[in-house]
């Protein structure tokens, strides 16, 4: 195999001539720089040519509503309305820490105290703890067991109308009364 090298003869040195040159790479960056500040002015342009517009054929308020100054600009006063200091709710949370404190205490104490649900109808809430207590006392009301009459409102009613007969029991004291 033989060595072939290959020179290229370039009398001028440096770069090929057939790459891109600095002259159309800054003519492409001012050519940028021209055509968006040339946007810029036609999109302000057009901005205040429209607003003006608008302005002129904007329909006329009722004659009841008289406004003071211009609605539009975010940083005028309106006399006639009372400025809006606070975000409405519901707002981002700064600080949750410190928002949250107040809700959570709010908890504890209903949680943890005695007090009325709704006074008039004598529905009260006690502390958790104690509700705890009374239910491993007295347990949960459990499913009937098998053989037993299921609840109904028939059976439920003949039960309440046997416990509040008393026609039975004041017979019977007559007739003791009688007897002695």
């Amino acid at each position: 195999m033989s060595d072939h090298r290959h020179q290229h003869d370039q009398p001028e040195g440096g770069f090929e001539h057939q790459d891109l040159g600095s002259r159309p790479v800054y003519g492409f960056l001012i050519s940028l720089v021209v055509v968006g500040v040339l946007i810029y002015y036609i999109m302000w342009g057009m901005f205040h040519f429209l607003n003006a517009y608008n302005r002129k054929n904007e329909p006329a308020a009722s004659p009841m509503v008289q406004a003071e100054q211009d609605t539009r600009e975010p940083d005028a006063p309106h006399t006639n309305q009372k400025i809006q200091r606070e975000f409405p709710e519901p707002r981002l949370e700064d600080d949750e820490r410190t928002e949250l404190a107040p809700f959570r205490y709010q908890e504890e104490q209903a949680l943890n105290s005695y007090g009325w649900v709704d006074q008039n109808a004598g529905v009260a809430h006690i502390p958790i703890t104690k509700a705890m207590e009374l239910i491993a006392q007295h347990g949960l009301p459990t499913a009937p067991q098998t053989g037993s009459v299921p609840v109904s409102p028939v059976n439920l009613a003949k039960a309440a109308a046997a416990a509040a007969d008393t026609s039975n029991q004041s017979n019977k004291a007559l007739s003791k009364g009688k007897k002695q």
